[in-house]
């Protein structure tokens, strides 16, 4: 069953997960971005535990701008990859960050494990499918708040540019 068709079969349940307030979300996500920022990156930054994602510093180019813009996102590993989301908080509008990658799909990553330049794509078909679970299997409730959206959700690749592996010379710091 694809996606969207279990995020209608939810809805349809009658059951509905509590979202915090977008208020809420904004203000945790800014908060979360001033720490790193704070504290040159050494904490807020995770790796994802079993069952859980991780937290990572994404640096794009502004599609419009062209100058440097950074966001904090949650993502889980596939293989050499980073996945996440392109969920805005559940908001109904693309988040700018996703819309600067379709713009430009080069970018950096920090994790906790270093910095990298990344390729970003937009997973598809089967792929799409297995990396939704994936992340289906950490949140519960995923299906129901993707119903929220008036479109689908991307799942975003972030895959390693020219075999890069993380790079942590710079002492944890950016």
């Amino acid at each position: 069953m694809s996606s969207d068709r279990k995020a209608q079969a939810t809805v349809a349940s009658g059951r509905r997960a509590r979202l915090q307030p977008r208020w809420f979300i904004v203000a945790f996500w800014h908060g979360h971005r001033a720490v790193l920022r704070a504290t040159g990156g050494r904490l807020g930054l995770w790796r994802p535990k079993p069952g859980g994602w991780g937290a990572l510093w994404l640096t794009t180019t502004g599609r419009r701008s062209g100058r440097t813009r950074r966001v904090v996102l949650g993502y889980v590993e596939d293989g050499r990859n980073l996945v996440t989301m392109a969920m805005n908080g559940w908001g109904p509008a693309e988040p700018a960050w996703w819309l600067n990658l379709q713009a430009n799909p080069d970018a950096v990553v920090r994790t906790r494990d270093g910095v990298r330049p990344v390729r970003a794509r937009r997973a598809r078909g089967e792929e799409r499918e297995r990396l939704w679970a994936r992340w289906a299997e950490i949140d519960k409730d995923l299906e129901d708040f993707a119903s929220r959206r008036p479109h689908e959700t991307a799942v975003v690749v972030l895959e390693p540019r020219d075999g890069a592996e993380p790079d942590d010379t710079t002492g944890g710091r950016r």
